[in-house]
């Protein structure tokens, strides 16, 4: 007898229908998996075997062949196990299969207890590409899933109680989707930063356009206290924006709350991290941290001492807002749309111009220390800011600066507009605009067109520095809500160019 059920096998953040069919014949007890698994699913066979007996079924001496088609598509995880098992005992006889159109997904225990798996909101939205009526998981990922309207979503705890719910037997209720009502509150805020006006000012800049961000500057004056900050001011995710940031976390493992995802993520490797972790990779594709950072923020501390090859591995996922990976028998892709902040500090000793102490490097060595970092890579920055030591008088006041919650409402209010002007068009805040649709959404004034004409042919200014000045521009008029860039508002966008924030 053959007993055929539905699911899916993740690839890149998507879920590809894969059909579970499962053969019983006479001969010695044998288990055949076929259909390019890798090895979670190929070792799946001892997970079911045992799950089947403690969960006091009785498959008997048969031979089970189990094929996953299509045959050509590989297979990874361990999901594939509560499909497997309830498909052998329905062809064993051992249950009648009366609720077929539904996707089965799940991890066994050896005792029959189902584990959570990876991607459960992307099965889900497979199951409704399908036409499936519903998906069966494990309980711990059914509010996940059911964040997918027109799929119903079934949580089980057991493999006797998902072979009993696929029989008929019983019946369970819908999972109810998780929502975005709860919102954690930060543990930062911009209240403890004193001082640094400019850094500030850039930080709100950045978060209004979400425009790249570098700071420079020597160690201990607030750098990477500043970045760390700046997750607290950014609005906050729309539900499809959640949805998307949570797929994405989903699909890499790293859902911990196993829920809908609420806050802006603020990812900050170490910068040992590979090419591999960082543009994401390997025999099966996973998100990296451009992927994970999605809609949120990326901070590269000591950006010099990341590997080479890692830093420009990132240019073209900073330009298009996507990386696709290619393996020889796949090419994945995944979202990259984040901002990217980092830090560095002036020379290797760090303390080059700051006034603090004497600079130990010699000129050679500390221009040695910046070409580290390629000349095409710092030009995807919007904003360079240099973050001078904080006087010691001023840190001793203790003044409290301005909150978190302040500076957000401005951002916030900056994001509407833009809300507004993109409604029909792709980009979602300034920093996305298109070289194409650059002087129609960033309209410049008499005098700020001569002024930026003057100021590029001064400097040479490369055709996306000139954009990227206009994009900034068009956040401080936004800021300031002009409808178009003034002249004070380009000159302050130039201030904060490359030449100037590192000469």
């Amino acid at each position: 007898m053959v007993c055929k059920l539905s699911t899916a096998t993740l690839v890149g953040i998507d879920a590809m229908p894969v059909e579970v069919e499962v053969h019983m014949s006479n001969g010695l007890p044998k288990f055949d998996l076929v259909g390019l698994p890798d090895g979670a699913v190929r070792e799946g066979q001892f997970r079911i075997r045992s799950a089947i007996e403690n969960s006091q079924f009785d498959l008997g001496y048969a031979r089970v062949t189990v094929n996953l088609a299509p045959a050509d598509l590989r297979k990874d995880g361990g999901a594939f196990d509560l499909p497997i098992a309830v498909a052998s005992l329905a062809a064993a006889g051992v249950v009648s299969l009366e609720r077929r159109n539904l996707l089965y997904a799940g991890e066994l225990a050896l005792d029959g207890r189902l584990r959570p798996i990876r991607g459960a909101l992307s099965l889900a939205q497979s199951a409704k590409r399908q036409g499936l009526a519903g998906t069966v998981l494990p309980a711990a990922n059914a509010a996940e899933a059911a964040l997918v309207s027109g799929v119903a979503v079934y949580g089980v705890r057991t493999l006797q109680q998902a072979a009993d719910f696929a029989a008929g037997v019983i019946e369970l209720p819908r999972a109810e989707p998780a929502t975005l009502e709860t919102q954690v509150g930060h543990d930062v805020d911009f209240a403890e930063v004193c001082g640094q006006e400019a850094a500030r000012r850039a930080a709100e800049v950045a978060a209004a356009g979400g425009h790249n961000l570098m700071l420079v500057g020597p160690p201990g004056t607030g750098k990477t206290m500043i970045a760390r900050r700046l997750a607290t001011i950014l609005p906050r995710m729309s539900e499809a924006e959640a949805i998307e940031v949570t797929k994405i976390h989903s699909v890499a493992g790293q859902l911990e709350t196993r829920s809908l995802m609420t806050q802006r993520p603020f990812r900050s490797p170490h910068h040992t991290c590979s090419s591999a972790g960082l543009i994401g990779g390997g025999g099966l594709p996973r998100p990296g941290e451009v992927s994970l950072a999605h809609n949120g923020v990326l901070f590269l501390d000591e950006l010099p001492e990341f590997q080479r090859q890692a830093l420009e591995a990132m240019r073209q996922p900073l330009e298009s807002g996507g990386v696709t990976i290619v393996r020889a028998r796949q090419s994945v892709s995944f979202p990259t749309r984040f901002m990217l902040v980092a830090a560095m500090n002036p020379c290797p000793c760090g303390y080059r111009g700051s006034g603090i102490r004497a600079c130990t490097c010699g000129e050679k060595e500390a221009r040695r220390y910046y070409n580290r970092v390629s000349g095409p890579l710092l030009d995807r920055f919007d904003l360079f800011v240099r973050v001078e030591p904080v006087p010691t008088a001023l840190l001793l006041e203790g003044a409290a600066s301005e909150a978190s919650a302040s500076i957000a409402q401005r951002v916030a209010a900056a994001r509407e507009i833009q809300r507004g002007r993109f409604k029909r068009c792709k980009p979602r805040c300034n920093a996305q605009i298109s070289a194409g649709a650059i002087w129609h959404h960033c309209k410049l004034t008499a005098s700020s067109r001569e002024l930026l004409q003057a100021y590029g042919q001064a400097h040479q200014l490369s055709a996306r520095a000139l954009h990227r000045s206009c994009r900034v521009a068009r956040t401080l008029a936004d800021l300031s809500g002009a409808e178009q860039a003034e002249e004070e508002h380009l000159a302050l966008a130039l201030s904060m160019q490359q030449e100037r924030a590192l000469g």
